[in-house]
């Protein structure tokens, strides 16, 4: 039997192991290796003065899941005004809001 057919023909996969459900677990994985990343590399005196160079504080090695979340979360929208320091101080927060609401969830579990 291929692999294929075997996958086809598999019981149906409990609701923690759908596409979906593990698409959003890699995603609070990646979102909580940025937050992690954030608070070993900034400055928080810095931050809070505005003058954040990201790319020059995160390591290289961490650089593309920080900036992959980051950029994601502070994507321009039509009509968006802010700079893009402006859109990532926003995305923080939110980075920190998915990863507080993730435990909270992993702790009702």
């Amino acid at each position: 039997m291929s692999s294929t057919s075997a996958l086809a023909s598999s019981p149906a996969r409990r609701p923690e192991r759908e596409p979906a459900a593990l698409a959003m677990r890699i995603g609070v994985a990646a979102a909580e290796a940025a937050l992690a990343t954030f608070a070993r590399h900034i400055d928080l005196d810095d931050l809070a003065e505005g003058d954040v160079d990201f790319e020059g504080a995160i390591s290289p090695a961490e650089w593309p899941v920080f900036s992959l979340v980051i950029d994601t979360l502070a994507e321009a929208h039509a009509g968006d005004g802010r700079s893009l320091d402006e859109r990532r101080a926003e995305a923080l927060n939110d980075l920190a809001r998915i990863c507080m609401a993730a435990k909270e969830r992993a702790g009702a579990a």
